[in-house]
């Protein structure tokens, strides 16, 4: 894989959460950075104080990093002086991917000599629509003969990014360029990026380990132990590989950093959302209460989605169909785990 030269390239991040604020801080390390948020207030606190305390508790940005509240500033960061190529990394959650591609393709210039390069970072299915992000993407984005599109994923919680603790991501896209452009970005001391052309694969093991680390979550939650939950976790990586190759994934991609390795860390790791959320299912919580106190989860919104990717396509998905009940039909998670624990015996292989 061809490395660009960082000083070639330049980056802006459109969106300042938690994982876009601590991807835009890895950049800036390689690349001139820009990050755009919507709130003039987090503006302010970046380029003055260099945090962002609600998200990244503790943590120093950069004095290299500069944030703005203008997309068409951002996009003219990054795109407007055409002299060299140009990275964009989506970095807005799932919800808000459609109304930021609108928004963007309004001031993505016209002619570019230079390539640009978008990367969505979020996980999960578009609500209406149950599209993949790289669907909704390119739907809303007009095409261009120099823009490319992509997908950065993989085991990383946004804090220890942020803290600058090692990483490994997977970058894929149908052109090589852009998994280039990523490790000229962010390739180093801290982060290992590595390449893919499985779009479809990285997308889906990204959106569907949220769903397997609520089930875990619940597991842990009801005292199940550590036997249940690496069962879970390797029969829900099955599920994943299924219900990915099924849309077009490759098999080896769900046994990588994007398939195997984010499963086991939002699965496991006590930062994750979506284990949190099974967690307080498993301890006698309902889905409301905890919604309400402002603990999200992607894996809350893909659970319909993935029930019925798995309907249409007749894949047995029994963790995915569990999850989505409790979540959503009231199914007690004890009633849950003894369905699970009553199905026929089978061959390990299917």
């Amino acid at each position: 894989m061809t490395e660009l030269a960082p000083d070639t390239l330049r980056v802006s991040v459109l969106g300042a959460g938690s994982y876009g604020t601590a991807l835009a801080s890895l950049c800036s390390a390689r690349a001139s950075t820009m990050l755009w948020a919507r709130d003039p207030g987090v503006v302010e606190e970046i380029n003055h104080h260099h945090t962002l305390e609600r998200y990244l508790t503790g943590i120093s940005l950069p004095a290299s990093l500069t944030a703005t509240n203008s997309l068409q500033d951002a996009v003219q960061h990054a795109c407007g002086a055409d002299e060299g190529p140009a990275l964009l990394i989506l970095g807005v959650p799932m919800a808000a991917l459609a109304e930021t591609c609108q928004a963007l393709s309004e001031h993505l210039p016209l002619h570019r000599q230079h390539p640009v390069y978008v990367v969505r970072v979020c996980k999960g299915f578009d609500a209406k629509t149950g599209e993949l992000p790289s669907h909704v993407t390119q739907m809303h984005l007009a095409a261009r003969p120099w823009l490319s599109h992509g997908v950065l994923s993989g085991p990383s919680f946004a804090l220890e990014v942020a803290q600058g603790l090692p990483v490994a991501l997977t970058a894929a896209s149908q052109n090589p360029a852009l998994p280039s452009a990523c490790v000229s970005a962010m390739h180093g001391t801290q982060a290992r990026i590595y390449a893919s052309d499985d779009v479809i694969g990285v997308e889906v093991g990204g959106a569907l380990k949220n769903i397997i680390a609520i089930a875990c979550g619940i597991g842990d939650g009801l005292g199940l132990g550590s036997n249940a939950r690496a069962a879970l976790i390797t029969r829900g990586l099955s599920e994943i590989q299924h219900l990915g190759m099924a849309l077009g994934g490759q098999a080896e991609t769900f046994i990588g950093l994007s398939g195997l390795g984010d499963l086991v860390l939002t699965a496991t790791g006590d930062l994750s959302r979506n284990r949190r959320v099974g967690l307080a299912i498993g301890q006698g919580e309902s889905i409301d209460s905890i919604m309400a106190s402002g603990l999200t989860a992607e894996g809350v919104r893909c659970a319909k989605a993935a029930r019925e990717i798995a309907q249409r396509h007749q894949v047995d998905a029994p963790i995915t169909e569990a999850v989505y009940q409790v979540l959503l039909e009231g199914l007690h998670p004890r009633q849950a785990v003894s369905g699970l624990l009553a199905r026929e015996s089978r061959c390990e292989r299917t």
